[in-house]
């Protein structure tokens, strides 16, 4: 993996994650721009297949100022994944499962420049994971704050 543009914490600590995919995305030229300033947010965006094709929505890629608005895109649009027939096939057999959900995890350049985005197939948590999820975090920096002073 390259440089990583975006990342989606809340995926992390509401999910489950079980198998992640790399997919490539059907982007304008404004969006390209727009990702590699930066402009990204995954944090409400997610995965819905339409017909045999997943789509990703609701990431918004913000637009630079210096693209003249007839060019422009829009930023909370639908956008295209580009994935292998197989793994097409196997997050719908997924997605059909209860409780199972496809979410994006982060967006990166791959080491030929092109942007890349991380799913994963995901299984929703209860509150009390979430609990139990930042007990043990707490418990983890706690540990190593007593190591450093140690």
């Amino acid at each position: 993996m390259g440089e990583t543009l975006a990342k989606n914490k809340k995926a992390y600590h509401d999910y489950f994650i079980e198998e992640k995919f790399e997919a490539g995305m059907v982007l304008t030229g404004s969006e390209v721009k727009g990702i590699r300033a930066k402009r990204v947010n995954l944090k409400d965006s997610f995965i819905r297949f339409v017909g045999d094709e997943a789509f990703l929505f609701n990431a918004h890629i913000g637009r630079l100022t210096t693209t003249h608005h007839f060019y422009g895109h829009e930023e909370r649009g639908s956008r295209k994944l580009l994935l292998h027939r197989k793994q097409l096939d196997k997050m719908l057999k997924a997605v059909t499962r209860d409780g199972y959900t496809i979410v994006p995890l982060q967006l990166y350049f791959n080491a030929r420049n092109i942007v890349k985005l991380q799913i994963a197939i995901a299984k929703g948590k209860q509150l009390h994971d979430k609990r139990n999820d930042l007990k043990e975090k707490d418990q983890k920096r706690d540990i190593a704050r007593s190591m450093k002073d140690y």
